[in-house]
């Protein structure tokens, strides 16, 4: 991501933050998945975690819970919930910082599990986005993302966002199938374990995939 989408997304935060869920029931399976997938002891990492939604779901799953976002005011409203939440167990667990896949892969930390929800197809380089992705994972570890495939909407829409993106509408974003996202996450050295979509609605365009890096 750019300076540019950084500057996007900390206008957005506010408003971001008081928006709805667009699909709850998909959004509980998604969660309840990922539960399923975390085993004890887990160290996981969330790339774009936005203000912090799923992170404060998750957290209580996992023995440590990293939130990360490029957007400082995201991070912000995130530590602002986190600050406010019933369960003080979760302040053990769960911390928010703002940085980016790139920065943290520089780091000597390794996570069992990164997950990423609605990022992805912000992250810029795909291949250089999942090479992070991969050195930010223990050996075996789970890559679990699930994002928007941008190249099987409407056309119509995809044809509108170069034109948000000129009145700073719409942030820097890839255009995506499934397939073409399957195919780049197994080029990046993955294993692809599971494919599903958790919507209850006809047509869904964001795959959950899990992605398993090599041992």
């Amino acid at each position: 991501m750019s300076e540019k989408d950084r500057r996007f997304w900390d206008k957005a935060a506010r408003k971001y933050a008081a928006s709805a869920i667009a699909d709850e029931e998909a959004f509980a399976r998604t969660l309840a998945r990922v539960r399923e997938l975390t085993p004890p002891g887990a160290r996981v990492l969330e790339l774009g975690c936005g203000t912090g939604t799923a992170a404060l779901r998750l957290a209580d799953a996992a023995e440590s819970y990293l939130g990360t976002d490029i957007s400082g005011e995201m991070i912000a409203i995130a530590k602002e919930k986190l600050a406010d939440a019933e369960d003080r167990d979760l302040t053990l667990r769960l911390r928010f910082r703002a940085a980016t896949a790139e920065m943290l892969a520089e780091e000597p930390d390794c996570y069992d599990i990164v997950l990423g929800f609605n990022y992805i197809h912000l992250a810029g380089d795909l291949p250089a986005a999942l090479a992070h992705i991969r050195a930010l994972l223990a050996p075996g570890g789970l890559f679990i993302s699930k994002t928007p495939c941008i190249g099987e909407i409407n056309p119509l829409i995809r044809l509108a966002i170069p034109v948000m993106q000129l009145f700073g509408k719409a942030p820097s974003v890839t255009s995506l199938t499934a397939a073409s996202l399957e195919d780049a996450i197994r080029a990046a050295g993955f294993s692809i374990e599971e494919t599903a979509y958790h919507s209850a609605k006809k047509k869904d365009w964001r795959p959950f995939i899990v992605a398993r890096a090599p041992q």
